[in-house]
């Protein structure tokens, strides 16, 4: 017999479900996702195990964060997928809302996170970020779980989440997961089934550039140095271009000439009709 897992599609089912939990005492743990699930969404669900007695993860394809040119109408969807994937790995409940119930006739408001919203993935994605924080910060008033776990590949993003939850007294503890790479260290990503057979033999040099970028970094490199020549290594690897590649202060991204605290490399290239993110971070030598 093939494992099942609940589903519950509105927020009053939702509501009714963790608040069960919360009167049994239990402790409640959620990771929203999009959909799409691989090893790195689980690994969010593996570690929401560890920490708490039951997990709660959301599947919803968010039309507010994707722009007009953007890849909102191919995003996979696979609810019977994810479902299974997720009853396999321990996952006590699906949030699945329609477009509907998450943005009602008549929704009218925008959460606006200012300061770590901007560059880097705020500037190529205008409004992205708006989108990103107004859903979450629904996802996290809806389910009310005493802790919210999101992967660091999206490291800017993480940073928005952990500002907004901070300035808006959401109580809702932020846990940030390491990044799941392939056997050659490329991130794991929903967006990586776009990629040819040559375009994933060429994804890795992005992973290859950080890590280099972060032992010269250590070694007293200066960034934009570095960057200049990240870039080119991944231009002659084959992406189509590169978005990005900062050295930015992990808690603020606050752009670094040096390393001279906590940091995070972080980049964005285009390779065929896939747009890879991945970031590392460093620390300096006598941290």
């Amino acid at each position: 017999m093939s494992e099942s897992i609940d589903i519950v599609r509105t927020k009053a089912d939702l509501r009714a479900r963790v608040q069960y939990w919360r009167d049994q005492g239990l402790s409640v743990a959620f990771a929203p996702t999009m959909g799409a699930l691989h090893d790195g969404h689980l690994t969010l669900v593996r570690t929401a195990l560890e920490l708490a007695d039951r997990v709660v993860v959301s599947v919803f394809v968010n039309p507010t964060q994707f722009g007009p040119n953007e890849d909102f109408s191919r995003y996979p969807r696979q609810e019977e997928q994810d479902a299974a994937a997720l009853a396999g790995a321990g996952c006590h409940l699906l949030y699945a809302p329609s477009v509907d119930e998450m943005y009602p006739e008549g929704f009218a408001t925008n959460i606006h996170v200012s300061g770590v919203s901007e560059g880097l993935c705020g500037d190529i994605r205008p409004g992205h970020f708006d989108g990103v924080a107004t859903v979450v910060g629904k996802l996290l008033l809806q389910v009310g779980p005493h802790m919210a776990l999101f992967g660091e590949k999206d490291w800017q993003q993480l940073t928005v989440i952990r500002r907004l939850v901070r300035d808006l007294d959401i109580p809702v503890e932020v846990v940030g997961v390491p990044t799941v790479r392939e056997f050659d260290g490329l991130a794991r990503s929903s967006r990586n089934a776009y990629l040819s057979q040559e375009e994933r033999r060429i994804a890795p040099i992005l992973h290859q550039v950080l890590s280099d970028m972060a032992e010269a970094l250590r070694q007293g490199g200066e960034a934009a140095t570095l960057c200049a020549d990240g870039i080119r290594r991944i231009t002659e690897a084959g992406f189509l271009s590169v978005d990005y590649l900062e050295v930015r202060a992990a808690d603020s991204l606050v752009p670094l000439a040096r390393l001279d605290g906590p940091a995070r490399i972080l980049v964005a290239a285009r390779l065929s009709g896939a747009r890879l993110i991945d970031n590392l971070g460093v620390e300096p030598l006598h941290a």
